[in-house]
């Protein structure tokens, strides 16, 4: 290995991986897509591999939808299509880079890392001058134990062990060889096949701002890491909704169905809890109303499931960079009793809005037999939503 930097003219060549869902994040949205510091995770790494110069361009795998949130792609930038796993995706990428020389320096990177620096890729590409695959790799900190079930087994020498990250570093010929080699073998990290060709893997040193976004916690980890300071302020909306009982028609209310005599009339299942919901969020995020992004004079809305306009209200939260905090719907009913389905309700809800089930109330009351609600004509929701939005 050289500590010597490695050339500024621009021939590196980059494969960023966006095409995951990262449903273990519970987002809304795709987890590189998610706001961080007021840009979407995946721009990140790409404003980093960008404006690197030793680095002429690279292949985004990603899917359309997230292309078409993206926008246009830097110079020297074009994209592929993502597999069902990981390693099919790089081979997507490998065959886009089918005109470049097996020479040709390559940093494979997971979009979900979005601490990448200079000096980390400045160590990998320096290193690729005397090795022909480069890991970063971190000390691991804390002691490891064998686990059998809730059990602490023996205590494994840490000594020994690495975490790896990425990005990591190849010649483009050895992955390609590495990745025709392994048609029945699969692996986490590109490194893995190359070492199956007995290759040598070496390592240099990591940074711990290529912290992994896996789980909702991690993006405070990597607002500490990253030194993001956002400001935010504290929004409350409140949506009320009722709809008409009619005879014969499916109930839906908090987005599960219930057994009953009646159901809601209107254009969309009427799920008038949900609907209740949605502009309590709306809202808040002073973004209109349902009717505005859903008009019922619009035939595609006709019977659709509710859900989904709950579900593009809480996008609508995270792509503005800001989370929900809390939700409390009320149901006013008469009939039917919405006590024995309220755990439901609240799981429903919590599920769609991909937030922790504590941070979700379902109550129901009467008016007494008095007025429409009393009646049996017809039933109200209203609802309260409280987000934190980072200030402009």
């Amino acid at each position: 290995m050289t500590d010597s930097a490695p050339s500024t003219s621009p021939r590196a060549m980059v494969i960023l991986l966006a095409g995951g869902q990262g449903s273990r994040a519970g987002f809304a949205v795709p987890k590189q897509m998610a706001t961080l510091g007021g840009k979407p995770v995946l721009r990140w790494s790409l404003d980093a591999f960008t404006a690197h110069p030793a680095i002429a361009g690279g292949v985004l795998v990603a899917n359309d939808d997230v292309m078409a949130a993206l926008g246009s792609l830097p110079d020297g930038w074009i994209s592929a299509n993502p597999g069902a796993e990981r390693q099919q995706s790089v081979a997507n990428a490998l065959a886009a880079l089918a005109d470049r020389d097996d020479e040709t320096p390559l940093l494979v990177h997971d979009a979900a890392r979005p601490g990448v620096t200079i000096e980390v890729i400045d160590r990998l590409l320096a290193a690729l001058d005397v090795a022909e695959a480069v890991i970063p790799t971190l000390p691991v900190p804390d002691t490891l134990v064998e686990q059998a079930g809730d059990a602490a087994g023996e205590v494994v020498d840490r000594t020994a062990l690495a975490r790896v990250q990425t990005p990591q570093a190849f010649h483009l010929g050895t992955l390609r060889r590495a990745h025709a080699a392994a048609t029945d073998a699969t692996a986490t990290d590109d490194a893995q096949l190359v070492r199956r060709l007995a290759v040598a893997v070496a390592t240099v040193p990591g940074d711990a701002r290529l912290h992994k976004l896996t789980y909702a916690e991690d993006m405070a980890i990597l607002n500490g890491l990253l030194r993001i300071e956002t400001m935010t302020r504290t929004a409350v909306g409140m949506g009320y909704d009722v709809h008409r009982l009619v005879a014969d028609k499916p109930l839906w209310i908090g987005g599960i169905e219930i057994a009953h005599s009646h159901g809601l009339e209107g254009h969309s299942d009427a799920d008038v809890g949900l609907h209740a919901l949605t502009d309590a969020i709306l809202g808040a995020l002073a973004d209109g109303d349902i009717g505005d992004h859903f008009p019922p004079s619009d035939p595609q809305w006709r019977g659709v499931a509710s859900h989904r306009f709950l579900e593009f209200a809480a996008n609508r939260v995270v792509e503005g960079g800001g989370q929900i905090d809390h939700v409390d719907l009320t149901i006013i009913a008469e009939a039917p009793k919405i006590g024995p389905h309220r755990s439901a309700m609240r799981a429903r809800i919590a599920e769609i809005l991909a937030i922790p089930l504590d941070r979700v109330s379902v109550k129901a009351t009467t008016t007494e037999r008095l007025g429409f609600t009393g009646r049996r004509e017809g039933i109200a929701a209203q609802a309260v939503a409280t987000l934190q939005l980072p200030e402009n």
